[in-house]
């Protein structure tokens, strides 16, 4: 027979606080030479097998990136947007 194992309150806090850091941090990009995330509204570079690197790491690589990208918010596209009422 399975015994329960009985939390605390903090180690609840503690559980559910590094299953949200987790579940953040997998959903952003990182910058391929420093690590850090970029902020909304900077740009990325992307390169030859998709790297991603940050405007401040861009200096120094020697090719031209493929494309560049906008940082955006994590909410985009989940605003409440005002419709046309029909006539």
């Amino acid at each position: 027979m399975a015994r329960l194992q009985v939390l605390s309150e903090s180690d609840l806090e503690r559980a559910l606080l590094r299953k949200g850091v987790g579940a953040l941090a997998a959903g952003r990009h990182c910058c391929a030479e420093c690590g850090r995330t970029p902020l909304v509204g900077e740009r990325v570079y992307v390169f030859a097998r998709g790297s991603t690197v940050c405007a401040l790491c861009r200096p120094r690589r020697r090719g031209e990136p493929e494309r560049s990208e906008l940082v955006r918010h994590s909410e985009r596209g989940h605003t409440v947007r005002p419709r046309r009422r029909a006539a």
